[in-house]
This record gives structure tokens, C-alpha cells and sequence, in this order.
């Protein structure tokens, strides 16, 4: 079970909600209380979640669950809600899906890494991921030109299993789902 932790700077969700008007766009979350607010993101990062998330809509629209992307936000308690840049929720788990957001861990969440929220995602989100017990996370580093993959493991995440081009990803939580890391980073980055 996920525990909080001791100290916080003191903000809640329902402070966010107060913050932000509904219709506002801005990408804000709460890690342990403190306001995390991120720049737009560039076009290949936007150019691979459309590419996993449309991956996963046909996927869900044959065997059930959902998927969404930002700026679908995951509630894990007051001090703790961000948005993942697609989440995964199996058929089995459809009832934490609320019209506000995802209430608890879905079973797969993925960030496409920027350059300005890659250290936010490899330490502090992936540390949140791992305390509110989700499945399977995975970080596109766009630099790297690769995907690292946590999963979790009696609690915790394993070692991650770094896979780069000429590889496929597929998630055991998704039966039957595969996505190569080409299709998934595009394009090679031109030199």
C-alpha cells in the first residue's frame, strides 16, 4: 500500500483545482505537494505519444480498457496527482477511470523525455510511480534514442531493461500488444 510522505510543501489537488480553470492547458502536477509546472512539449515528443496512444486505442478498442494522454491526470492521493504523457488502464481496472482524472495507479504509464522535465521523470516521477505501485513505466528517451522500461517487482522496480532501435516492446500487462521502438521514436533525429 502506498504511503505518503512526511513532509509536503502543503498544496492539495483541490488547491490545483482552485488554481487552474478547467479549460486551462497548462501541464501542472503535484509531487508531494510541490506545484510542478512544465513547458509545451516539441513536436516529436508529441509526434511519439500520438504514435503509442493510437497504438493502444486500437488495441483497447478490440479487447477493452482505456488509454489516454496528456493532460489526462492520474489522482494517487491530495499531495500526489500528475499527468503522464499516456496512461494505460486494463479492462480489469476500468473502474478507476472518474471523469476528472484516473484515481490510482494505471497498469502502464509512459513520459516521452524532454530535455526540460527528463531529470523530473527519471527520479521524482519514477520514485512516485514506483510508492503508488504502478505496473509498468516506461521512459522514451528522445536524446538517447531509446526506451527504458521499470517494472515492478515485489514492490519496487527492477533494473530497467534499456531497449533502442531494431527492438519491441511488449508490455506482459497488454497481452498481445507490441509496438516496435522504431515506429514508436520515429524518424532518426537528423545529425
Amino acid at each position: 500500500m502506498a504511503t505518503e510522505p512526511k513532509k509536503t510543501t502543503g498544496l492539495t489537488y483541490e488547491d490545483l483545482v482552485e488554481m487552474f480553470p478547467e479549460d486551462d492547458k497548462t501541464f501542472r502536477e503535484l509531487i508531494d505537494g510541490e506545484l510542478v509546472v512544465s513547458p509545451p512539449p516539441a513536436t516529436r515528443h508529441q509526434e511519439a505519444v500520438l504514435e503509442l496512444g493510437s497504438r493502444l486505442l486500437a488495441w483497447c478498442k478490440e479487447h477493452g480498457g482505456k488509454v489516454y494522454v496528456a493532460p489526462t491526470g492520474v489522482f494517487f492521493s491530495d499531495a500526489n496527482f500528475v499527468e503522464p504523457d499516456v496512461l494505460f488502464v486494463s479492462p480489469e481496472h476500468v473502474d478507476r477511470v472518474e471523469r476528472p482524472f484516473v484515481r490510482g495507479a494505471p497498469d502502464l504509464v509512459v513520459e516521452v523525455s524532454s530535455p526540460s522535465t527528463r531529470r523530473l521523470e527519471l527520479f521524482r516521477k519514477k520514485e512516485l510511480y514506483e510508492r503508488f505501485s504502478v505496473p509498468e513505466y516506461w521512459e522514451v528517451d528522445l536524446d538517447a534514442d531509446r526506451v527504458e522500461v521499470y517494472r515492478l517487482e515485489e514492490g519496487r522496480f527492477g533494473a530497467p531493461l534499456f531497449l533502442g532501435r531494431g527492438e519491441v516492446l511488449g508490455p506482459p500487462g497488454i497481452p498481445g500488444f507490441s509496438i516496435s521502438v522504431d515506429d514508436l521514436l520515429g524518424p532518426p533525429p537528423e545529425a
